[in-house]
């Protein structure tokens, strides 16, 4: 109950209910784009301190590992079980969405994390930016190979082309977010203690006021797009819910047996729990037309962002504390 107090996340609330009632409260499109790159550079800053202080250790290499083993499972999975009541082209976004990470979860599990005095590795921010490639690319195979079927048996007249290899990888490993993290933590990894002290009153304390900030948007913007989902089956309402408790209990059991901390095991959890609303269908919109955005992006926006920010992150970090001593 006492995560539910952060400011933060009141705010989220605040924006969830201001949507619902239909306010006109809304942060323009540029200053949410803002503050989505000031806590992906703050986050990635945050990330290279702490690999400078700990160095290149074997729970950095196997937090990494297991990181990228759920970048693939998940997404296969989830294909195989959404293909039993959605179409194949939505279930291949479906998947993807849920195969990829939410930044934004991430970002408030690491303060949630942070406030209450749980250590965690700098690597997991890391993990973060590996984790969503893997299933865009994996969605975009297997449209391909959909209308490569399609195709074969004249049944392709609403398909779109096959998405070149090179441009999926392209697109996949060159956006900008992702760069701007991964650019911000091999900063941070550079300049050290000294590039901490610094950037203090950027990266440390302003953070919290930028993320309850922008969680407030992201109320808003579940709030509204909840009406995605009207007169669609139960059955993806269920995954919604159901798929990322599944997510991060597979993630919980992988960080048991290869031997993680409890603090690298809980953001693994809310990692495997999280599911893109701004990678994976920014691409898929144009890589896979045959897919509904309403299906993806409201179960991700509408569903399951709104569940892991509540209830999730909290009960995710106490399991995993439970879970793993030490």
């Amino acid at each position: 109950m006492q995560a539910l107090l952060d400011p933060a996340i009141l705010f989220f609330m605040f924006g969830v209910l201001a949507g619902l009632v239909k306010s006109n409260l809304e942060i323009p499109p540029q200053i949410s784009r803002f503050l989505a790159l000031y806590l992906l550079m703050a986050l990635g800053l945050k990330g290279g301190f702490a690999l400078a202080h700990s160095g290149l250790t074997q729970q950095v290499v196997v937090g990494l590992a297991c990181a990228i083993s759920l970048a693939v499972v998940i997404p296969v999975v989830g294909y195989w079980v959404l293909r039993k009541f959605l179409a194949p082209f939505d279930a291949a976004a479906v998947a993807a969405t849920y195969g990829s990470v939410s930044a934004v979860t991430f970002i408030t599990a690491v303060q949630t994390m942070e406030t209450q005095g749980h250590a965690f590795g700098g690597h997991m921010s890391a993990a973060m930016a590996l984790m969503e490639s893997p299933a865009i690319i994996l969605a975009i195979v297997l449209a391909n190979r959909l209308r490569s079927a399609a195709a074969s048996t004249g049944s392709n007249s609403t398909a779109g082309s096959p998405t070149p290899m090179g441009k999926i990888l392209h697109e996949s490993f060159t956006d900008g977010a992702q760069l701007l993290l991964l650019g911000a933590m091999v900063v941070g990894l550079l300049s050290g203690d000294a590039g901490k002290a610094a950037m203090q009153p950027f990266s440390g304390d302003l953070f919290k006021g930028m993320l309850s900030f922008f969680l407030l948007d992201m109320g808003l913007l579940a709030a509204r797009n909840i009406p995605l989902l009207k007169g669609q089956s139960p059955w993806l309402f269920a995954y919604a819910v159901l798929g990322p408790l599944a997510h991060a209990t597979l993630a919980l059991a992988l960080g048991f047996l290869a031997g993680m901390t409890a603090g690298d095991t809980a953001l693994l959890m809310v990692l495997a729990a999280s599911a893109s609303y701004i990678a994976v269908p920014a691409v898929l919109r144009f890589s896979m037309p045959e897919a509904q955005p309403s299906l993806y992006f409201g179960m991700s926006l509408g569903v399951t962002l709104p569940l892991n920010i509540l209830l999730g992150i909290p009960a995710y970090i106490a399991i995993a504390h439970r879970a793993i001593p030490g």
